[in-house]
């Protein structure tokens, strides 16, 4: 039964992302061929610096996870580790929103390492740690430019991006209001839920006595979110979008933000229609705003492709060479 729901719950979602994409193009008016004349004639040098930083996004992203998991005690060879995090960029593209990759890579360890728990947690901290490098983003851009954004769609979508990060915090890092939480979860049927995030909460604690790990983990999540925009912006001044920076370092983090929900594959569809919502603010007409989504996404497309391979040529290596020295 639960394997029938899930599999109607991502119907649905790729239903979504279908009809996104189709209102996309019909409401806005989007020529395909204009649309293809508009990627022909970018600057491939730009284009090709922006596909090139997305891979040190990557690698950033890499290093990170690793620390984290050194530091939950998990020692895996780099091999394993390596087919497991391409293994989530690949299916970050196909699952509900952009963290169904983050899904993939917990279960592949779990179930590698016997150490639930703490890779669950890893991969949490993972997640939150990006969450909080994306929200200094755009604080920074908002205190070098906030004369340029005054929009107030912008500020309340900011506002609710930081609000959700202080809840988070505060639940896990909060004593009272963690219990008054988990009694709120005492509830019948809440068990399994309860039961998660009291695993997830022991686990992040352990992580509070290595304050240097901490600091050199949002630092890294920092310039991850900093690069994301950069890229965004070398798609746009390829196509000839010519707006101020601290445009991208605003909307891009809220767009990123928005497309963290489970109701399209991969934030497909949802994702354009923000580009064209937000970016309208900077003067951006539709076709173009459309096409910096795209391409944007194309690059992510190619990278999953290659970790997708990853993960499939090394399926026969991970079920025959488990990691011991994880386990003990």
């Amino acid at each position: 039964m639960a394997r029938v729901k899930n599999i109607l719950l991502l119907l649905l979602r790729v239903s979504v992302s279908i009809l996104l994409l189709v209102l996309l193009f019909k409401i806005n008016k989007i020529d395909l061929q204009a649309l293809m004349n508009n990627i022909r004639s970018t600057d491939k040098r730009l284009l090709v610096t922006g596909f090139l930083l997305l891979f040190l996004v990557y690698f950033l992203g890499f290093i990170r996870w690793q620390m984290l998991l050194k530091t939950a005690g998990i020692n895996i060879t780099l091999k394993r580790l390596i087919s497991s995090f391409s293994g989530g960029v690949f299916f970050s593209i196909f699952l509900p929103s952009t963290i169904g990759g983050d899904l993939v890579r917990a279960a592949d360890l779990a179930g590698h390492t016997n150490k639930a728990k703490q890779v669950i947690a890893s991969v949490f901290l993972d997640r939150l740690s990006g969450y909080m490098g994306l929200v200094f983003v755009i604080l920074l851009a908002l205190l070098l430019g906030r004369g340029l954004v005054l929009d107030k769609v912008v500020f309340a979508s900011v506002s609710v991006i930081i609000i959700l990060l202080a809840m988070v915090l505060l639940v896990l890092f909060n004593n009272t209001i963690y219990s008054r939480i988990t009694r709120f979860l005492a509830a019948p049927g809440a068990g399994k839920i309860k039961e998660t995030i009291k695993n997830i909460h022991q686990e992040i604690h352990i992580f509070r006595n290595h304050k240097k790990m901490i600091t050199l983990n949002l630092l890294i999540s920092f310039f991850i979110q900093l690069f994301m925009p950069v890229i965004v912006y070398f798609v746009g001044i390829s196509l000839g979008v010519k707006i101020n920076f601290i445009y991208y370092l605003v909307f891009w983090p809220i767009i990123s933000a928005i497309t963290l929900l489970p109701v399209a594959i991969g934030g497909s569809g949802l994702r354009e229609w923000l580009f064209i919502f937000y970016f309208a603010k900077a003067g951006v007409i539709e076709q173009l705003a459309v096409t910096m989504s795209l391409l944007t996404f194309s690059f992510s497309v190619f990278y999953a492709a290659i970790g997708g391979l990853i993960y499939v040529l090394t399926i026969h290596h991970r079920r025959l060479q488990p990691d011991k020295s994880s386990c003990v």
